[in-house]
């Protein structure tokens, strides 16, 4: 699987667990770090935890490395290093006081619609 590939089943897991706002930043070229961040949130800390729990279970169907995993047990801001893909699951309070969104401005967003959106039979 490749990193896009990686990107695009993260995405749809998170929404899959109802995931609010998910928004993917490019960050190639810009950080050292990843190639994209994942940024979502729950409204409770019961949903950041099953978000963040589908998401390392999904990863380890798949085989997919993760690095890291903290901030599961206190549910305020969960970060998943999957190497190329940093995933953030934020309460929903604290994701506006953080605002990676802002702090990563010059990142291009990608098309989180496209990539929900149902493939269309040809």
């Amino acid at each position: 699987m490749n990193v896009k590939e990686l990107m695009e089943l993260v995405v749809r897991t998170a929404d899959d667990k109802r995931a609010e706002n998910i928004a993917v930043l490019d960050m190639e070229g810009i950080s050292l770090v990843a190639d994209y961040f994942v940024i979502c949130h729950g409204n409770s800390e019961k949903q950041v935890q099953a978000i963040s729990k589908e998401l390392k279970d999904v990863a380890l169907e798949n085989d997919i490395q993760i690095r890291r995993m903290e901030g599961y047990d206190h549910a305020r801001w969960v970060l998943i290093d999957l190497a190329n893909i940093v995933v953030h699951v934020f309460h929903r309070d604290d994701r506006s006081y953080y605002n990676l969104e802002k702090l990563w401005g010059d990142a291009n967003k990608v098309d989180v619609d496209a990539i929900l959106a149902p493939q269309q039979n040809l």
